[in-house]
Order: structure tokens, then C-alpha cells, then sequence
């Protein structure tokens, strides 16, 4: 195993918590990258997750500060000692990393400052998280390090697409082409393949069933659609043995309890 054997840590950090993701990136982000990263991170904030960088130039310090706006505790990995602040001019951030995260870093304070580092921190970055995201990279670059290694940690990799003639996008169209990371154009993307809609619905369910009070119809319709997960209203109606004129009110009714919500096509599901 390549983790290191100990590293060094200042802040408010809590990596006991299971939703944790790397995002990572070109340090020439354009405004294209940079606005899906700040929007990410907002879409992301209700399920309250932990973002890990490496506090450089580019997509690094936007998802740190995204992070911070959307009040999630953010990470900060450094290629250097805790004595000091790389680039000199995120200085300014340092206090707010501090006060909803922190710094982790690998290296001695007494340890030479050496560029090789920055590689070296990518598996930390990799290791630590559930998922790692690429937001924008030339063809080179040592986000692609951080997804590689990733990959090899058995962790789920995503890229942001864009168009094939920008610079910055040729590195995310190349490992999404290569199958060595997932699609990302939205949060909901990085929630339906981490499973994290499916924990938080498991939860909504489970308060349902504490808390709200159902008929004895409503119940088999409620264990129908536990099972079925959707489903259409005559199909509902055939498997659980209610006329369709009696079953559209019990949904209704079951929808004002928080039960369930009507989806396109007459479809029903459980919330």
C-alpha cells in the first residue's frame, strides 16, 4: 500500500462521515468549469458533503470556496508543511478552510518545499474520498494523476464533458471516452451512481412508516411501491386490487401526507 504512515492535520475535520468527494482540476479553469463547479457543490449541499482539493490555482480553490458558501466542511490537502501557504496568495482563504475543515498534509514542516509533491499529495486526495471528479484538464495535467490513481484505489472517477476543440476539456473527453470515468453533467448524476438518492429515500421511508398514519388501502399501496419503487396507476390499480377512480384519491391523499408524488404519465412513486 502507498498511504502515507502518518499525516499531520489542523482544522475542524471529520472524515468519519461517508460522504466524501475529491474534485479536482486544471488551474486555468475557464468561467465554463468554473460554473458548473460552484453549481455542483450547491446541488450537492443538501446531502451535506465533505470537498476535498489541493488549494491551488483554478477549480482547487473554487470548490474550496464553493464548498464554504454552501456551509460544507472542505478539505485541503497540501504538497508541503503546515508552515506555510502555497500559492502565497491563498493566504487570504486560509482562515476560512480552517474554520470548515482544515488542512491535511503528509509533509514536515522541516521538509524541503519541492514541486515533486504535488503529484505525491494526489494520492491522498484520491484515498480519502468516495469519488473523485475531474473538472476541466489539458491531456496532461495532475488531476488526470489524482483520477488514474483513483481508478486504481477502486474508486468511482467523473468527468466534466465539453467540446472538443477546448483545451481544457480534452483531458475529461479522453477518460470518459476511454471508460475510465463517469459522465457528469449534474449532481444528480454523481447521486444516482454513488447511491446516495437511494440511502436518503431509504431514510424518508423509514420516517414515513414511523410517522405518518395510513389506511389500511394506503398501506398496499405503500408496500406496493416499496417493492415496485415506481409504477403507473392502472398497473397500481390491477396489482393491488383498487378501481382506478378509488386509487387516484388514496394517492392524492398519500401525496398530501408525504408519501408519494405523481410523476409524468400517471406515474406514482414512494418520496
Amino acid at each position: 500500500m502507498d498511504g502515507p504512515i502518518l499525516y499531520f492535520q489542523k482544522g475542524n475535520i471529520d472524515l468519519q462521515k461517508n460522504k466524501i468527494i475529491s474534485i479536482v482540476g486544471t488551474r486555468k479553469v475557464t468561467t465554463y468549469g468554473k460554473v458548473f463547479c460552484e453549481k455542483l457543490i450547491e446541488e450537492l449541499s443538501a446531502l451535506n458533503p465533505i470537498i476535498v482539493s489541493g488549494f491551488a490555482y483554478g477549480v482547487d480553490i473554487t470548490a474550496h470556496k464553493a464548498a464554504i458558501d454552501n456551509g460544507l466542511q472542505t478539505v485541503a490537502c497540501l504538497a508541503h508543511g503546515h508552515n506555510q501557504i502555497y500559492p502565497k496568495s491563498h493566504k487570504k482563504y486560509k482562515d476560512s478552510v480552517m474554520n470548515n475543515g482544515g488542512f491535511i498534509s503528509e509533509f514536515w514542516s522541516s521538509d524541503t518545499f519541492d514541486r515533486n509533491n504535488f503529484l505525491k499529495r494526489n494520492r491522498i486526495i484520491a484515498g480519502i474520498s468516495q469519488a473523485t471528479i475531474v473538472i476541466e484538464s489539458a491531456t496532461k495535467g495532475g488531476s488526470l494523476v489524482t483520477a488514474d490513481i483513483a481508478n486504481s484505489y477502486n474508486r468511482d472517477v467523473f468527468a466534466l464533458p465539453g467540446r472538443v476543440s477546448d483545451l481544457q476539456s480534452q483531458g475529461c473527453n479522453n477518460l470518459i471516452k476511454s471508460q475510465q470515468a463517469y459522465m457528469i453533467t449534474n449532481a444528480a448524476d454523481l447521486i444516482y451512481m454513488l447511491g446516495w438518492e437511494l440511502e436518503e429515500t431509504k431514510k424518508k421511508q423509514q420516517q414515513t412508516q414511523l410517522f405518518v398514519e395510513l389506511t389500511n388501502e394506503e398501506k398496499v399501496v405503500f408496500n406496493y411501491l416499496k417493492e415496485k419503487k415506481k409504477d403507473d396507476l392502472d398497473t397500481i390499480s390491477l396489482n393491488c386490487n383498487i378501481p382506478t377512480f378509488k386509487l387516484a384519491s388514496i394517492l392524492l391523499t398519500m401525496e398530501l401526507k408525504g408519501v408519494t408524488r405523481p410523476l409524468p404519465g400517471k406515474i406514482f412513486e414512494l418520496i
